[in-house]
């Protein structure tokens, strides 16, 4: 049966020391989507490594420390690295495509729908999607943001049923297993509560050319898994890999699926939106949006925090501040501020005007 596979590569896989390509390494993940792709498997690939090639490229032995000069080696290393990738594909007489994305494409409605339609295309054309984000004018991502959250959130788009996390080790560990010899490898992660239970140290990027690290890739499994992909976080020293774990032989590190998030419009709230606030519950408004599957009142919140308005996203917390649901408010913060714990008739006598008879719709609401 053809499935759909999102492979993550980063930088410190893709580049030597000194910032050029490891040629080697990318010759063979490209036979690998090859192969997958022969089998009739849909396939995306969301690579790093375009400011590492940038800076080789123009001879500087590390990353800018400035937004506009990671922006001017992202554009200066794209074009190269696609070339590269370009050329490789040809030889195995395969299509690529390059796509270039910014959170505001995952985050405004129609931009998601015009994505999500755009890969669909790609894949009934046979077409592999060589995917990063836009980091020459992408400020956000270039500060907060690293290809391994993409990557999940791609796979969340594509409805994909794995993502492989390719990095420079073969499992995730109990500890950097470069400075300590004696860490365990962990082989599954049923839930991603288990990892406190574990006392995983994750440490921060890998390499001076990487944004990511262990940490990135933990948070990139718990927004893929949530929705319903299995994850799996493997050596990028050998892709072939990627055909004997769909095959079942046991590498890597997999992180179970959880309960998938049904609809196409409730994955874009749970993965695709920046939450711009939070609204604390009350016990009752809890039980009657988590276990009865009802919309959230007025009535059940207690507290308001952040400046937002109406149809952002906000998260859905409890009274211990525990997350247990995001959706799309239906009034601004300052609204919602006049009118917490009130009764849904007594709004339109605070506000003067007719509102939203609930704060966020059932429709417009996922469970945590």
């Amino acid at each position: 049966m053809p499935l759909t596979i999102v492979i993550k590569i980063g930088t410190s896989s893709l580049t030597q020391d000194n910032g050029n390509l490891a040629i080697a390494t990318i010759a063979t993940l490209v036979e690998t989507l090859c192969h997958l792709r022969r089998f009739g498997h849909r396939v995306v690939l969301v690579s790093s490594g375009a400011v590492g090639v940038g800076c080789a490229r123009i001879g500087l032995s590390e990353k800018p420390k400035t937004i506009a000069g990671k922006q001017a080696v992202a554009a200066i290393g794209q074009g190269r690295l696609m070339r590269v990738y370009d050329d490789l594909f040809t030889t195995q007489e395969q299509a690529i495509a390059q796509i270039l994305l910014t959170r505001t494409d995952l985050v405004q409605r129609r931009r998601y729908l015009n994505a999500s339609n755009t890969f669909q295309e790609l894949f009934r054309l046979g077409v592999i999607p060589i995917v990063n984000e836009n980091d020459t004018v992408a400020v956000e991502e270039l500060k907060f943001g690293d290809n391994d959250t993409l990557s999940a959130m791609v796979a969340s788009l594509v409805e994909a049923d794995w993502l492989f996390l390719l990095t420079d080790v073969e499992h995730l560990y109990s500890a950097d297993p470069r400075s300590h010899p004696d860490a365990i490898p962990i082989h599954l992660v049923e839930r991603m509560e288990d990892l406190a239970e574990l006392q995983i140290e994750t440490g921060g990027a890998g390499t001076g050319w990487g944004t990511g690290g262990m940490e990135t890739k933990i948070q990139a499994a718990r927004i893929a898994t949530s929705a319903g992909v299995r994850t799996v976080i493997t050596a990028s020293t050998a892709p072939a890999n990627i055909e004997k774990i769909l095959a079942g032989e046991p590498l890597g590190t997999h992180f179970a699926p959880q309960k998938s998030v049904s609809s196409a419009r409730k994955r874009w709230i749970a993965h695709g939106l920046i939450p711009a606030g939070k609204l604390y519950l009350d016990s009752g408004a809890v039980t009657a949006i988590c276990d009865k599957n009802k919309s959230l009142l007025a009535a059940g919140i207690t507290a308001v925090d952040g400046d937002f308005h109406h149809d952002d996203a906000v998260v859905l917390c409890d009274s211990e501040g525990r997350e247990v649901a995001r959706g799309l408010v239906n009034y601004t913060s300052t609204e919602l501020q006049k009118i917490r714990g009130i009764k849904s008739a007594d709004i339109p006598h605070i506000l003067g005007y007719e509102g939203a008879e609930t704060v966020v719709h059932r429709d417009n609401l996922v469970l945590s």
